[in-house]
């Protein structure tokens, strides 16, 4: 399969989803950062947009028990 193909086989998503994907390999494989490294950046950015959907969540919309 050429490039070509995977792109006209691919949606929008798909696609980011295999830049992103293609990117990181290399840049593990050439030793730029370690799986560990990407990981631990992977979970802080995860908690961080947690805590962002936490603040947004109105006062009034907690229950009291």
């Amino acid at each position: 399969m050429s490039f070509e193909q995977a792109l006209d086989m691919l949606s929008r998503d798909e696609r980011f989803k295999a830049t992103v994907y293609a990117m990181n390999t290399l840049l593990i494989q050439k030793g730029i950062y370690t799986k560990e490294e990407f990981q631990k950046l992977f979970v802080e950015w995860a908690a961080k947009q947690n805590d962002h959907s936490i603040e947004k969540i109105p006062q009034s919309s907690t229950v009291s028990v």
